[in-house]
């Protein structure tokens, strides 16, 4: 079997696909689990932009350090790279759909799917909030992280 490659989708990639990436890669190395991992958004706002502070204090509060992470827009490239392909939430799984090139061969789902009794649910975007709501997002994406080794192990 080739290596999972897993791509996290949130609009700016700036919030919850980044610390989704981080919180994949803590548990794919605690498992000894060797995947790519990436993020993106839907959006082209924060190309080339460093994830939220509030999102880089919330990592490395977990001993993840993401300043190095930069913004990127989805492509239709990575429908073909990606073995899997997590939207962060509903209306980012729409929009994933819509994108979503004819060749594309990326298994498509919402994140938060994988995490039981929170199927169909989406990680809450932290952004208009506090420092509080990146502690629920870094909850949510490490939760959904977990089952994605159990499943990969």
């Amino acid at each position: 079997m080739n290596q999972p490659s897993i791509l996290f989708v949130c609009l700016g990639n700036i919030c919850r696909s980044p610390l989704a990436e981080a919180a994949l890669r803590v548990e794919a190395d605690r498992a000894g689990l060797a995947l790519t991992v990436d993020s993106a958004g839907t959006g082209d706002w924060h190309v080339d932009c460093p994830p939220d502070p509030r999102a880089q204090r919330q990592a490395l509060s977990a001993g993840i350090d993401i300043s190095h992470y930069r913004g990127r827009q989805v492509s239709a490239d990575d429908f073909r790279r990606f073995t899997h392909i997590y939207a962060l939430d509903a209306d980012n799984l729409r929009n994933l759909r819509r994108l979503r090139p004819a060749d594309g061969t990326a298994g498509l789902s919402l994140l938060m799917d994988l995490v039981p009794g929170r199927e169909g649910t989406g990680v809450t975007d932290p952004y208009f909030g506090d420092e509080a709501g990146f502690a629920v997002t870094w909850d949510d994406v490490s939760r959904a992280a977990r089952a994605i080794v159990a499943g990969l192990s």
